[in-house]
């Protein structure tokens, strides 16, 4: 994050083409929300969108199922890809119930997050549910950009909680871009910091009241984009330049609207009695 302003968020939300990028945003969200069948069936919209979110998430992790042998398995611990299905699954249920503390206690969230997703392990390993300390090895797929050192990581993280908590004007997808890639940049776990920077977007795009019922899954539109394109903005992001950072936050946009018509065509199914 390169700018200095008081509020950094709002800032990067008059960058050009951002304002373009939340509106055509919004609108998207409330034409899905308007749909017919979400008066009477959110609930299943709300679960499909997460079992398709978490199948996405863990595709850009290297793990790319098809959908229905997501929805087929029950056992996730044969292999790495299957544990990292399991561990996106997991936080696509979690996300949900740490709402209420994420504007109070941002860091405890993203250590539950973490603590989550490497399930059967946590117990087991002493890295799990904290920041990386010095010396210990980051295992995170797609992403091979500079790695920040621990200390670093413990700077920016006290940073990026402190907006949370402060609050902020900005619209909710600039401050769940930020979150998301500052994330991705810290790689702030020795495992899972992809699958956890896109549940906190995620999370960010729930509590912020844009996607109450959590039917907007970006994480669907992330994988449909492309892991070469999701890192082509990342480093945008990366740069901390206002162009580069427009153009992730444009990117975060578009992931969004393809989420929602990913449940568009879910509510179609729906309503055709195909579900």
């Amino acid at each position: 994050m390169s700018t200095h302003a008081a509020d950094p968020l709002v800032a990067l939300a008059a960058l050009p083409g951002v304002p373009d990028a939340v509106d055509s945003v919004r609108k998207a969200v409330d034409r899905v929300y308007g749909h017919r069948v979400m008066r009477r069936r959110s609930n299943e919209i709300s679960s499909e969108a997460a079992l398709r979110g978490a199948r996405a998430s863990a595709a850009l992790s290297g793990a790319d199922w098809a959908l229905e042998e997501v929805r087929r398995r029950s056992d996730f611990r044969a292999d790495a890809e299957a544990r990292t299905v399991g561990a996106a699954l997991r936080l696509g249920v979690e996300v949900g119930q740490l709402l209420s503390i994420w504007r109070q206690s941002p860091l405890r969230v993203l250590a539950r997050l973490h603590l989550v997703a490497a399930g059967d392990a946590a117990g087991s390993a002493a890295s799990v549910g904290r920041p990386r300390q010095p010396g210990e090895a980051v295992d995170e797929p797609l992403i091979e950009a500079p790695l920040p050192d621990a200390a670093d990581v413990a700077a920016r993280l006290d940073g990026l909680a402190e907006l949370i908590v402060a609050g902020t004007s900005a619209p909710a997808l600039v401050t769940a871009s930020v979150v998301h890639g500052e994330l991705l940049a810290l790689r702030p776990f020795t495992s899972y910091s992809g699958l956890v920077a896109r549940a906190a977007e995620r999370l960010v795009l729930i509590g912020s009241g844009l996607d109450p019922k959590a039917i907007c899954p970006a994480e669907v539109g992330h994988a449909e984009l492309g892991r070469a394109a999701y890192v082509a903005a990342f480093d945008g992001y990366l740069s901390g330049t206002p162009e580069g950072m427009a153009r992730w936050i444009a990117h975060c946009g578009r992931a969004v609207e393809l989420g929602v018509r990913e449940s568009t065509a879910v509510c179609e199914a729906l309503q055709r009695g195909a579900a």
